[in-house]
């Protein structure tokens, strides 16, 4: 399928001008609803003062990717699936954020409720892909793009775990104002020129994604004046798992998505030595508070985030071009 670059920048353009319209009419809703964000309490003391800003804005990031990514879907199953599945986890996020807000705690869905629902978007959405046209259960490798790895029968159960790894990544990133949306941004920047050279029929839908991020970005950055919740940040998370997977490209995201893994790390880390020594090896986790309670104000952990995923996408350049 012969995708042009122009789709891409309209699409980009339709998704930014529908969510710099929506969050204006929005926010104040969410505000009269009393959709506000609980700010923990063990978490940096700058951020108590976070607490009761409307959350749920994802709702306008899938809103505004929705209208963009329509005008492309037509005669094009594979963007249809990006969709889906970008929905799909949004669905499961926004009942994550409602339950929080009704019971006035930091629990949403249970655990194990939300990993299932989160499984069954994966599976239902490898299932489709199998129905489509390039469906390959071979990956390519980074640095090497003319070499593949096929993972053969364990392929749905891998893409179980990208989608996981994904979504949680994002969800722990989501902690600083704009910083899940930037960093998000310029992952679905690096996929929208991947699926461009790779002349993938998703290429749309990636600029759907940066055009709504970056409309949101505008309303989300410090101070924002909403943020994405679970809502929106499972949905960024299934939205890049599903593209990496389709462009036959998610090793790329342990280089392009590093801020996802590093935050997922910090955690992991934390957690385990803890229960093995009872002390933190981090001030806080997810590392971006450990950076705040060094000093580092919240827009100087931000900026420099973003940087990181700046060049981390230079260098996911290189390994799609090869050696």
């Amino acid at each position: 399928m012969d995708i042009s670059i122009n789709a891409a920048v309209y699409a980009v353009m339709i998704a930014f001008i529908a969510n710099i319209v929506l969050c204006p009419m929005m926010i104040p809703s969410l505000i009269k609803f009393k959709f506000g964000q609980y700010i923990r309490g063990d978490g940096p003391e700058g951020h108590q003062k976070k607490s009761g800003t409307p959350t749920m804005g994802g709702i306008m990031i899938i809103i505004s990717f929705l209208l963009a990514a329509m005008v492309f879907m037509r005669d094009n199953p594979q963007a249809l699936a990006v969709v889906g599945v970008t929905l799909g986890f949004g669905i499961v996020g926004f009942l994550d954020d409602f339950i929080k807000i009704i019971k006035k705690r930091n629990l949403g869905l249970r655990a194990y409720q939300k990993l299932l629902a989160q499984i069954a978007i994966a599976v239902g959405f490898v299932f489709y892909w199998r129905t489509l046209p390039g469906y390959s259960t071979a990956i390519m490798i980074p640095f090497f793009p003319e070499l593949y790895f096929d993972v053969g029968f364990l392929f749905p159960a891998f893409a179980v775990l990208v989608f996981l790894s994904s979504t949680n990544g994002a969800n722990l990133t989501d902690g600083l104002d704009g910083l899940a949306a930037g960093v998000t941004a310029l992952i679905a920047v690096f996929f929208m020129f991947a699926a461009w050279i790779l002349d993938s029929p998703v290429l749309p839908v990636t600029g759907a994604a940066v055009g709504s991020l970056l409309g949101f970005l505008l309303f989300n950055s410090h101070p924002a004046r909403v943020f994405m919740g679970d809502t929106g940040s499972l949905a960024l998370g299934g939205f890049v798992a599903a593209v990496a997977l389709m462009l036959n490209m998610p090793l790329f995201l342990l280089i392009v998505a590093v801020i996802y893994v590093v935050e997922s790390l910090s955690v992991i880390i934390q957690v385990g030595y803890f229960k093995l020594t009872r002390k933190r090896f981090f001030k806080m986790a997810p590392i971006h508070h450990a950076f705040e309670l060094s000093g580092w104000p919240e827009t100087k952990v931000v900026a420099f985030f973003y940087v990181v995923t700046a060049m981390a996408c230079l260098l996911g350049y290189l390994a799609l071009m090869g050696v």
